[in-house]
Protein backbone atom coordinates (compact mmCIF):
# COMPACT_ATOMS: atom_id res chain seq x y z
CA UNK A 1 0.00 0.00 0.00
CA UNK A 2 1.14 3.82 -0.45
CA UNK A 3 1.23 4.68 2.94
CA UNK A 4 3.66 1.67 3.92
CA UNK A 5 5.69 2.12 0.91
CA UNK A 6 5.84 5.97 1.73
CA UNK A 7 6.63 5.11 5.56
CA UNK A 8 9.26 2.54 5.03
CA UNK A 9 11.44 4.36 2.64
CA UNK A 10 11.14 7.56 4.86
CA UNK A 11 11.35 5.83 8.24
CA UNK A 12 15.41 5.86 9.11
CA UNK A 13 16.20 9.40 7.27
CA UNK A 14 13.31 11.56 8.22
CA UNK A 15 13.95 13.52 11.44
CA UNK A 16 11.46 14.47 13.93
CA UNK A 17 10.62 18.20 13.70
CA UNK A 18 8.64 18.72 16.63
CA UNK A 19 9.63 19.97 20.07
CA UNK A 20 11.09 16.50 21.91
CA UNK A 21 8.57 16.57 25.87
CA UNK A 22 9.71 14.78 28.60
CA UNK A 23 8.61 11.11 28.59
CA UNK A 24 9.35 7.81 31.01
CA UNK A 25 9.48 4.07 30.00
CA UNK A 26 6.94 1.66 29.62
CA UNK A 27 8.54 -1.19 27.39
CA UNK A 28 6.00 -3.64 26.07
CA UNK A 29 8.22 -6.04 24.39
CA UNK A 30 7.78 -8.18 27.44
CA UNK A 31 4.30 -8.24 27.25
CA UNK A 32 3.73 -9.73 23.80
CA UNK A 33 0.87 -12.19 24.11
CA UNK A 34 0.83 -13.70 20.54
CA UNK A 35 1.45 -13.00 16.31
CA UNK A 36 -1.80 -12.15 15.45
CA UNK A 37 -3.17 -14.48 12.17
CA UNK A 38 -2.13 -12.99 8.97
CA UNK A 39 -5.89 -12.96 8.26
CA UNK A 40 -4.99 -9.44 10.41
CA UNK A 41 -1.91 -8.88 9.25
CA UNK A 42 -2.82 -5.22 8.50
CA UNK A 43 -4.69 -4.88 11.59
CA UNK A 44 -5.18 -0.93 11.81
CA UNK A 45 -7.40 -0.82 15.29
CA UNK A 46 -8.68 -2.35 18.36
CA UNK A 47 -11.65 -1.48 20.60
CA UNK A 48 -14.06 -2.94 23.12
CA UNK A 49 -17.44 -3.33 22.66
CA UNK A 50 -18.93 -4.23 25.75
CA UNK A 51 -16.67 -7.20 27.11
CA UNK A 52 -15.88 -8.05 23.51
CA UNK A 53 -12.69 -7.14 21.80
CA UNK A 54 -12.51 -6.64 17.85
CA UNK A 55 -10.21 -5.69 15.41
CA UNK A 56 -9.84 -5.70 11.32
CA UNK A 57 -7.21 -4.82 8.53
CA UNK A 58 -6.87 -1.01 6.58
CA UNK A 59 -8.15 -0.18 2.95
CA UNK A 60 -7.45 -2.62 0.33
CA UNK A 61 -8.47 -5.76 2.60
CA UNK A 62 -12.02 -7.16 3.58
CA UNK A 63 -14.95 -5.56 5.14
CA UNK A 64 -14.65 -7.62 7.90
CA UNK A 65 -14.46 -6.65 11.63
CA UNK A 66 -12.46 -9.68 13.73
CA UNK A 67 -13.39 -10.52 17.19
CA UNK A 68 -10.34 -11.30 19.42
CA UNK A 69 -9.90 -13.78 22.34
CA UNK A 70 -8.53 -11.67 25.23
CA UNK A 71 -6.09 -14.44 26.56
CA UNK A 72 -4.52 -15.58 23.06
CA UNK A 73 -5.70 -12.80 20.68
CA UNK A 74 -7.04 -15.65 18.03
CA UNK A 75 -9.65 -14.75 16.04
CA UNK A 76 -12.76 -16.47 17.44
CA UNK A 77 -15.15 -14.95 15.24
CA UNK A 78 -15.96 -12.65 11.84
CA UNK A 79 -18.61 -10.21 11.33
CA UNK A 80 -18.92 -9.38 7.28
CA UNK A 81 -20.35 -5.78 7.26
CA UNK A 82 -20.39 -6.20 3.27
CA UNK A 83 -19.24 -2.42 3.42
CA UNK A 84 -15.91 -0.74 1.25
CA UNK A 85 -12.88 -0.85 2.64
CA UNK A 86 -11.59 1.94 1.53
CA UNK A 87 -9.36 3.11 3.63
CA UNK A 88 -10.87 1.81 7.96
CA UNK A 89 -8.52 3.28 10.39
CA UNK A 90 -10.98 3.36 13.27
CA UNK A 91 -13.16 1.05 15.43
CA UNK A 92 -15.49 2.36 18.63
CA UNK A 93 -18.96 1.36 19.45
CA UNK A 94 -21.99 2.45 22.09
CA UNK A 95 -24.92 0.41 23.57
CA UNK A 96 -26.83 -0.47 19.90
CA UNK A 97 -24.09 0.16 17.07
CA UNK A 98 -20.67 0.07 15.90
CA UNK A 99 -19.00 3.28 14.11
CA UNK A 100 -16.49 2.62 11.86
CA UNK A 101 -13.85 5.20 10.17
CA UNK A 102 -13.58 5.08 6.81
CA UNK A 103 -11.55 8.11 6.78
CA UNK A 104 -7.95 7.36 6.36
CA UNK A 105 -6.77 10.37 4.42
CA UNK A 106 -2.56 9.42 3.43
CA UNK A 107 -2.66 12.52 0.45
CA UNK A 108 -4.73 14.57 1.72
CA UNK A 109 -7.63 14.93 -0.61
CA UNK A 110 -10.11 12.81 0.17
CA UNK A 111 -13.72 15.21 -0.57
CA UNK A 112 -15.77 11.65 0.95
CA UNK A 113 -14.56 10.77 4.74
CA UNK A 114 -17.24 8.84 6.38
CA UNK A 115 -18.10 7.00 9.22
CA UNK A 116 -20.08 3.74 9.00
CA UNK A 117 -22.89 3.31 11.78
CA UNK A 118 -23.45 -0.36 11.90
CA UNK A 119 -26.24 -2.11 14.25
CA UNK A 120 -24.92 -4.77 16.29
CA UNK A 121 -28.37 -6.60 16.39
CA UNK A 122 -27.64 -6.82 12.03
CA UNK A 123 -24.09 -6.27 11.50
CA UNK A 124 -24.04 -8.36 8.24
CA UNK A 125 -26.83 -6.67 6.41
CA UNK A 126 -24.67 -3.56 4.94
CA UNK A 127 -29.16 -1.97 4.08
CA UNK A 128 -29.44 -1.24 7.85
CA UNK A 129 -26.00 0.54 7.65
CA UNK A 130 -25.52 4.38 7.60
CA UNK A 131 -23.30 7.01 6.78
CA UNK A 132 -22.36 9.70 8.22
CA UNK A 133 -20.63 11.65 5.83
CA UNK A 134 -17.91 14.82 7.12
CA UNK A 135 -15.61 17.22 6.34
CA UNK A 136 -13.16 19.68 8.58
CA UNK A 137 -14.57 23.01 7.79
CA UNK A 138 -10.52 24.59 7.99
CA UNK A 139 -9.46 22.25 5.21
CA UNK A 140 -9.19 24.56 2.36
CA UNK A 141 -6.95 23.00 -0.37
CA UNK A 142 -7.23 19.46 -1.57
CA UNK A 143 -3.58 19.44 -3.12
CA UNK A 144 -2.53 15.95 -2.96
CA UNK A 145 0.81 15.92 -0.15
CA UNK A 146 1.39 12.18 0.42
CA UNK A 147 2.16 11.82 4.20
CA UNK A 148 2.96 15.34 3.91
CA UNK A 149 -0.34 17.10 5.16
CA UNK A 150 -2.52 17.55 8.39
CA UNK A 151 -5.94 16.02 7.67
CA UNK A 152 -5.41 12.30 7.83
CA UNK A 153 -7.45 10.49 11.10
CA UNK A 154 -6.49 6.70 11.97
CA UNK A 155 -8.48 7.07 15.77
CA UNK A 156 -12.03 7.62 17.02
CA UNK A 157 -13.91 7.10 20.08
CA UNK A 158 -17.56 7.83 21.45
CA UNK A 159 -18.31 9.99 24.28
CA UNK A 160 -21.55 11.28 25.08
CA UNK A 161 -23.56 10.90 22.53
CA UNK A 162 -20.70 12.08 19.95
CA UNK A 163 -18.11 10.96 17.81
CA UNK A 164 -14.95 12.51 18.56
CA UNK A 165 -11.97 12.18 15.49
CA UNK A 166 -8.34 13.00 16.64
CA UNK A 167 -5.91 13.23 13.53
CA UNK A 168 -2.64 11.99 12.01
CA UNK A 169 -1.33 15.28 11.40
CA UNK A 170 2.47 14.29 9.38
CA UNK A 171 3.09 18.01 9.05
CA UNK A 172 3.18 19.07 12.50
CA UNK A 173 3.31 15.78 14.48
CA UNK A 174 0.20 17.47 16.09
CA UNK A 175 -3.30 16.20 16.80
CA UNK A 176 -6.76 18.18 16.55
CA UNK A 177 -9.17 16.88 18.72
CA UNK A 178 -12.66 17.07 16.41
CA UNK A 179 -16.48 15.97 17.66
CA UNK A 180 -19.39 15.24 15.34
CA UNK A 181 -22.61 13.76 15.69
CA UNK A 182 -23.02 10.16 16.17
CA UNK A 183 -26.30 10.68 13.57
CA UNK A 184 -26.57 10.07 9.82
CA UNK A 185 -28.27 13.07 7.22
CA UNK A 186 -28.27 13.84 3.58
CA UNK A 187 -25.91 16.61 4.60
CA UNK A 188 -22.18 16.51 5.05
CA UNK A 189 -21.20 17.02 8.78
CA UNK A 190 -18.90 20.35 9.63
CA UNK A 191 -16.62 17.82 11.87
CA UNK A 192 -16.21 20.58 15.04
CA UNK A 193 -12.60 21.36 16.40
CA UNK A 194 -12.29 21.56 20.12
CA UNK A 195 -8.36 21.42 20.60
CA UNK A 196 -5.04 20.79 19.71
CA UNK A 197 -2.35 18.79 21.43
CA UNK A 198 1.30 18.75 20.26
CA UNK A 199 1.80 14.79 20.46
CA UNK A 200 5.34 14.63 18.35
CA UNK A 201 4.67 11.62 16.97
CA UNK A 202 1.84 10.45 14.37
CA UNK A 203 -1.72 9.43 16.31
CA UNK A 204 -2.75 5.67 14.59
CA UNK A 205 -5.21 4.96 17.13
CA UNK A 206 -6.90 5.92 20.52
CA UNK A 207 -9.06 4.56 23.38
CA UNK A 208 -11.46 6.19 25.80
CA UNK A 209 -11.77 4.99 29.73
CA UNK A 210 -12.88 6.02 32.72
CA UNK A 211 -12.42 9.70 31.83
CA UNK A 212 -8.97 9.21 30.52
CA UNK A 213 -7.87 9.13 26.86
CA UNK A 214 -5.47 7.15 25.46
CA UNK A 215 -3.51 8.05 22.14
CA UNK A 216 -0.80 5.37 20.26
CA UNK A 217 1.61 6.07 17.31
CA UNK A 218 4.75 6.30 16.58
CA UNK A 219 7.30 8.52 14.57
CA UNK A 220 9.25 8.31 11.49
CA UNK A 221 12.17 7.40 13.27
CA UNK A 222 10.29 4.19 14.76
CA UNK A 223 9.78 5.31 18.25
CA UNK A 224 6.89 4.20 19.64
CA UNK A 225 4.96 6.22 21.82
CA UNK A 226 1.87 6.32 24.27
CA UNK A 227 0.10 9.53 26.18
CA UNK A 228 -2.48 9.65 28.79
CA UNK A 229 -4.54 12.63 29.32
CA UNK A 230 -7.30 13.60 31.82
CA UNK A 231 -10.85 14.64 30.73
CA UNK A 232 -11.22 18.19 32.34
CA UNK A 233 -15.26 19.05 33.33
CA UNK A 234 -15.94 20.78 30.05
CA UNK A 235 -15.51 17.07 27.89
CA UNK A 236 -11.99 18.48 26.74
CA UNK A 237 -8.52 16.75 26.82
CA UNK A 238 -5.41 18.57 26.25
CA UNK A 239 -6.08 21.61 29.25
CA UNK A 240 -3.69 19.52 31.74
CA UNK A 241 -0.23 18.30 31.03
CA UNK A 242 -0.56 14.67 30.24
CA UNK A 243 1.71 11.54 30.80
CA UNK A 244 4.00 10.54 28.28
CA UNK A 245 5.63 6.67 27.57
CA UNK A 246 8.05 5.64 25.40
CA UNK A 247 7.06 1.64 24.43
CA UNK A 248 9.28 0.80 22.33
CA UNK A 249 10.74 0.69 18.43
CA UNK A 250 8.70 -0.26 15.63
CA UNK A 251 11.02 -3.11 13.96
CA UNK A 252 10.76 -4.81 17.72
CA UNK A 253 7.15 -4.54 18.09
CA UNK A 254 5.52 -3.90 14.81
CA UNK A 255 3.83 -0.94 12.99
CA UNK A 256 1.85 -0.43 16.22
CA UNK A 257 -2.32 0.49 15.49
CA UNK A 258 -4.43 -0.04 18.08
CA UNK A 259 -5.10 0.53 21.73
CA UNK A 260 -7.84 -0.57 23.93
CA UNK A 261 -8.05 -0.01 27.81
CA UNK A 262 -10.54 -1.93 29.93
CA UNK A 263 -10.52 -3.14 33.77
CA UNK A 264 -7.51 -5.66 33.44
CA UNK A 265 -5.25 -3.68 31.48
CA UNK A 266 -4.12 -2.29 28.54
CA UNK A 267 -4.77 -4.31 25.31
CA UNK A 268 -2.01 -3.35 21.73
CA UNK A 269 -1.74 -4.64 18.65
CA UNK A 270 0.38 -3.97 15.70
CA UNK A 271 0.54 -4.78 11.88
CA UNK A 272 3.32 -6.31 10.51
CA UNK A 273 6.53 -4.44 10.04
CA UNK A 274 9.14 -5.20 7.13
CA UNK A 275 12.34 -2.89 6.12
CA UNK A 276 15.99 -4.52 4.87
CA UNK A 277 17.00 -5.98 8.25
CA UNK A 278 13.95 -5.33 9.96
CA UNK A 279 10.92 -8.06 10.04
CA UNK A 280 8.75 -7.64 12.96
CA UNK A 281 5.02 -9.98 12.73
CA UNK A 282 1.87 -8.90 13.62
CA UNK A 283 1.28 -8.78 17.33
CA UNK A 284 -0.84 -8.58 20.18
CA UNK A 285 0.36 -7.19 23.39
CA UNK A 286 -1.44 -7.13 26.84
CA UNK A 287 -0.40 -5.19 29.59
CA UNK A 288 -2.02 -5.96 33.07
CA UNK A 289 -3.48 -3.14 35.24
CA UNK A 290 -1.09 -3.88 37.96
CA UNK A 291 1.62 -3.64 35.47
CA UNK A 292 0.81 0.31 33.99
CA UNK A 293 2.46 3.31 35.48
CA UNK A 294 -0.39 5.45 35.99
CA UNK A 295 -2.59 3.23 37.99
CA UNK A 296 -2.60 3.47 42.07
CA UNK A 297 -1.54 0.43 43.71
Amino acid sequence: MIKKTFFLLSVLSVLNISAQQNYEWLKIKKYKVATLSDELKETSGLKFAGEKLYSFNDGGNTSEIFELDKSTGNIINKINTGLTNTDWEALTSDESHFYIGDFGNNWGIRKDLKIYKVPKSSPTHSETSETISFHYPEQKEFIGKPHNNNWDAESLIYKDGHLHIFTKEWQSYQTAHYRLKSTSSEEIHNAEKLETYNLGYLATDASYFKNKLYIIGYTRKMEVFLTVFKEDREGKFFTQKPQKYYLGQTSKLGQIEGIAVNDDGMYISGEAFKFKIFNAKPSFYFIPKEKLPWVSP
